[in-house]
């Protein structure tokens, strides 16, 4: 018999629907070190900074002016808003409010200076932003094509130590984006180039007491 033969022949029993399921060990580490809340927080902010990502802190009470500031920073015209974003983040007034609808096409999105979204949570140890398609975040499409993505993270409520902390608060049946900073990528030499796969900008509001 041969190498293929063997190869193939291990293959056909796993798939086999009798053949019983193998273990998965699963003896790492859920998080690395005892962190207080506080603690956790700032590890994200380091991390989101480390990976080019802008960090803003604020209260719930000052989110809506500091929002209106980044806009305004951004010369934003335009501003894509999901459907489930608190009403009381944006203030009235301001840029042009573009809805999330399915009808959009790249191109429209492509025309949005902003978008402004929750999160389902963040991953500390990671620097990691993760959305799942909730009412505040709308669909993946809209933090994936505009070129400038403020994202709101309520602390210390929807941070997590590590990735195996996060998987089982998150449903896989849902659209899950995994951010770790803006969209950015090298070539063999290394040039790194942003905004080819996302937004060029993301913009990381902590929002909190105080």
């Amino acid at each position: 018999m041969s190498s293929k033969d063997r190869i193939l022949g291990r293959i056909r029993r796993a798939l086999r629907d009798d053949a019983p399921e193998a273990p998965i060990p699963r003896d790492y580490l859920p998080v690395h070190g005892t962190r207080t809340p506080a603690e956790r927080v700032d590890l994200l902010a380091a991390h989101l900074a480390e990976y080019r990502a802008v960090v803003h802190r604020t209260d719930e009470e000052a989110l809506p002016a500091l929002l209106t500031r980044l806009l305004d920073a951004r010369g934003s015209r335009s501003l894509l808003v999901p459907a489930g974003l608190p009403p009381h983040w944006l203030p009235a007034g301001g840029p042009t409010r573009v809805p999330d609808r399915a009808a959009s096409t790249a191109y429209e999105l492509d025309r949005v200076d902003s978008v402004v979204t929750g999160c389902a949570l963040a991953v500390a140890e990671t620097g990691t932003i993760v959305l799942d398609g909730g009412p505040d975040q709308g669909r993946r499409r809209i933090t994936l094509v505009p070129d400038h993505h403020i994202c709101v993270v309520r602390v210390p409520d929807q941070v997590v130590d590590s990735v195996p902390q996060a998987l089982p608060l998150l449903d896989p049946t849902r659209p899950l984006t995994w951010i770790s900073g803006p969209s950015a990528t090298s070539d063999i030499e290394l040039d790194r180039v942003e905004g080819v796969h996302g937004p060029r900008t993301l913009e990381v509001v902590l929002v909190g007491t105080q």
